[in-house]
């Protein structure tokens, strides 16, 4: 529904009539209870796939680490639990298909991080906590690089990736690594989300038949399924936050340059970054603490050193709602799923309880950003480079080589879709093509200045909040991935800005999630923002396997 605002800001529309006088718990109530058709469907779900109890499941950090300190459990017993936990539920009984390895070398690092617990030494709140990182992110030690294909199957990394290099300075253990969309989703324009040629077709473990979206897709899933404590992926458009979206988790894709890309096999230079994907706000800013710095191997991280922080906890703040202005965009945000408009309107209901300001609507400019056109360009460019560091490594040194070796690995590779993103990109020019250079330019121009910065001055706002995307789709490894409408991903990830997106509630079991974005380096508003949001909600509830989703 179209919203007209008042004087106030204050929208004067039948959401916001409905829910006069109802207060958070009639709200909650709302996104949390199921609607009638859901009630109908739920007297006769699918039943899920029989999994063993695991003691932790759902587990945060801080529960992790006040049971390492109890002597409950040592680091090496969680990595332990984690990997029985995976053999159980990623390769056998429900199959999500999340991990691709394991680090053969998890298990002595654990014992040498309850060494230096034993010896009074912790290095911080990551100490001994096992994470799983994404299959394109560089590690130096027994595990392969390979952004899931099979032309990087036997790469190992000539040296740690700055992300891998500071897990480990952390004390976190990097248990494996996840299965991703094959080339970070960068293959194919029909490709289906979570699928690569090593690691097969990832699902959803809120509905196996549902895409677990990408590019992160087996962090968010391995995540999702309490397969590890906390989890990294990779984001050029949408693939932290979109497979968090649907899998019900907490993803933060950072400022471009808050996290270091060296070491992470690319897309995009002006886009590409890393970050947390985990299933509470809190565990995110913990690992997003471990993750930023500035790294001399990646110039964008310079402009960071006067905005990174080191705890991202002490943002969180329970009332962070209350006097914060927030911006709804309704024109391409709304609109394309009647479910996850209901969702996030009632979520809107509940800031606005909680003592927000909502500005509903708020214009964000429009019109194209040309970022197809800078993707395809620098991903030549920059894959190019990451393919010449390898050395002696790897056989390919170039895109051309990768072309190549799927053409003659035609039914390993593309079995189900092609390379024609591959071999668009392939056609390209050089970084000082004028069609370039006026693409980044206009892009920048459009999500920036006439974009997120100027609805941010324009309205005095905190954050702009808008659905991140619709459910999840059914996984079609035929057609690939279909999407019903807009999605709040590309005008951040174009602008290079911060994005955020919490749970928000679930249609028909299938969650649905919803953005925090803001101007650059504002991690720590939205990240207080997310939170009071979380803690006024928390409709998160863990993956219960289903074959599909209740329906019927």
């Amino acid at each position: 529904m179209t919203a007209t605002s008042g004087d106030d800001g204050a929208p004067f529309d039948l959401s916001r009539r409905a829910f006069v006088g109802v207060g958070i718990a009639g709200v909650l109530a709302a996104i949390t209870g199921a609607t009638p058709s859901e009630a109908h469907a739920s007297e006769t779900p699918p039943a899920p796939i029989a999994t063993s109890p695991f003691e932790l499941e759902e587990a945060t950090i801080a529960q992790l680490q006040q049971w390492m300190v109890s002597g409950r459990y040592t680091s090496r017993a969680l990595c332990e639990m984690y990997l029985k936990r995976i053999s159980e539920v990623d390769r056998t009984g429900p199959a999500i298909r999340s991990v691709l390895q394991h680090n053969p070398d998890a298990l002595a690092i654990a014992d040498s991080l309850d060494a230096e617990r034993k010896a009074g030494h912790l290095r911080g709140p990551m100490h001994g906590v096992p994470v799983l990182i994404k299959d394109n992110i560089d590690t130096h030690d027994r595990m392969t690089t390979a952004a899931g294909s099979l032309a990087l199957a036997h790469s190992i990394a000539p040296r740690d990736s700055f992300v891998a290099a500071r897990l480990r300075a952390s004390g976190a253990v990097i248990l494996g690594k996840t299965n991703l969309s094959e080339w970070a989703n960068y293959r194919s324009t029909h490709a289906s989300s979570g699928w690569s040629g090593m690691g097969g077709q990832t699902r959803n473990p809120y509905a196996l038949d549902r895409t677990p979206s990408g590019s992160s897709s087996g962090s968010g899933a391995a995540a999702a399924a309490s397969l590890c404590a906390v989890a990294v992926g990779t984001e050029t458009d949408g693939s932290i936050t979109s497979p968090s979206a649907v899998q019900s988790l907490v993803g933060i894709k950072p400022t471009v340059g808050l996290v270091s890309r060296a070491g992470i096999i690319p897309i995009s230079h002006s886009q590409d970054t890393a970050g947390p994907m985990a299933r509470t706000v809190t565990d995110a800013a913990i690992l997003l603490g471990a993750l930023a710095g500035v790294d001399s191997r990646d110039a964008a991280t310079s402009a960071s050193a006067s905005h990174t922080h080191r705890d991202y906890t002490t943002f969180l703040d329970a009332n962070g709602l209350k006097g914060a202005r927030i911006g709804i965009p309704r024109k391409s945000y709304f609109g394309y799923s009647v479910a996850t408009d209901a969702i996030v309107n009632q979520a809107i209901a509940v800031m606005r309880a909680a003592g927000a300001t909502i500005i509903d609507p708020i214009d964000l400019g429009g019109g194209g950003n040309g970022e197809g056109v800078v993707l395809s360009y620098e991903f030549k460019t920059d894959i190019n480079a990451y393919l010449a560091s390898l050395g002696a490594a790897s056989p390919m040194k170039t895109l051309a080589d990768l072309i190549a070796f799927n053409a003659a690995h035609r039914s390993e590779e593309m079995p189900y879709f092609g390379q024609e993103i591959f071999e668009t990109s392939q056609a390209r020019g050089p970084l000082t093509d004028k069609k370039y250079r006026d693409a980044l330019a206009s892009g920048h121009r459009r999500s920036r200045a006439q974009g997120i910065d100027a609805a941010v001055a324009k309205y005095r706002l905190d954050a702009i909040v808008a659905p991140t995307q619709e459910p999840p789709g059914l996984i079609d490894l035929v057609n690939g991935d279909s999407g019903g409408g807009g999605s709040a991903t590309s005008l951040p990830a174009v602008a290079g800005y911060p994005h955020i997106t919490v749970p928000a509630g679930y249609s028909f079991g299938l969650p649905v999630g919803l953005s925090f974005f803001g101007p650059a380096w504002s991690e720590p508003t939205l990240i207080k923002l997310a939170y009071a949001f979380e803690q006024k909600t928390r409709v998160r509830r863990p993956p219960r396997f289903l074959p599909a989703a209740a329906l019927t």
